[in-house]
């Protein structure tokens, strides 16, 4: 990527109609664009449609930043390009159901069936999710892209006896700065060196604990504090520049 002088350069080169300034910005900054779109794949929409899109949400971002703003534009860019895709997204009619999401649905459909008749009662969601190995939003998504006889707003009877819709299981995941620190987290680790960046993708990407990675690499916990405390400072000062 370029560093945050040259791109505010080739910002300002753009927004006075060089397109040849358009094509740079996005050239170095397609790893970016790329990570963002991986996080939409699986949800029926093909890669070449994300992208295009997420391209669009790119440019949209150029169109649009302020350097007033006081935050690096890859910071201002990923919700940006985020925003794009899911407004595509939410379109009615506009998302591409796979087959491969429809056979989903359709399992997802068979086993709440099947919970029901042996339990007397309908799954929540995170029984849903767990069972199939998918996110919860994920989940959603999936349920929501077919007719199915159970609604997302079916009642749900807790153990209050009162009743929730089962879409009211679904805790708020839309967290665009957590997304936007783990999307950049993931190209910072690329330029780390081979046992820091071991240590922070099984810390975040793998989900172990301290003690876990320090007796899988041989070393203390401690180490693995120290290391991991450094590394996210050394981040979150690239982050705000």
């Amino acid at each position: 990527m370029l560093d945050e002088r040259s791109t505010i350069e080739y910002i300002r080169l753009a927004k006075a109609g060089d397109p040849a300034a358009k094509e740079t910005l996005l050239e170095h900054n397609v790893s970016l664009v790329k990570c963002i779109v991986k996080r939409y794949l699986g949800k029926g929409v093909d890669y070449d449609d994300l992208f295009q899109l997420a391209c669009m949400g790119f440019l949209k971002a150029i169109a649009g930043f302020d350097e007033s703003f006081g935050v690096k534009f890859s910071t201002y860019a990923v919700p940006m390009i985020a925003g794009e895709i899911k407004r595509f997204m939410r379109d009615d009619g506009s998302v591409k159901v796979s087959r491969a999401m429809k056979q989903t649905a359709k399992e997802i459909n068979a086993f709440i069936e099947g919970y029901l008749f042996e339990h007397g009662a309908q799954p929540t969601l995170k029984t849903i999710a767990e069972k199939f190995q998918l996110e919860e939003s994920e989940t959603v998504f999936v349920m929501g892209s077919s007719r199915m006889p159970v609604s997302l707003q079916s009642g749900l009877e807790n153990k209050d006896g009162k009743e929730r819709e089962l879409i009211e299981t679904l805790p708020a995941v839309d967290n665009q700065e957590e997304m936007l620190d783990n999307l950049l987290l993931r190209l910072a680790i690329e330029e780390l060196p081979e046992r820091d960046k071991k240590i922070i993708v099984l810390r975040y990407f793998r989900d172990m604990t301290q003690s876990e990675v320090a007796e899988k690499i041989g070393v203390s916990q401690v180490q693995v504090s120290r290391i991991e405390n450094r590394i996210i400072k050394e981040f979150r000062q690239k982050l705000i520049g």
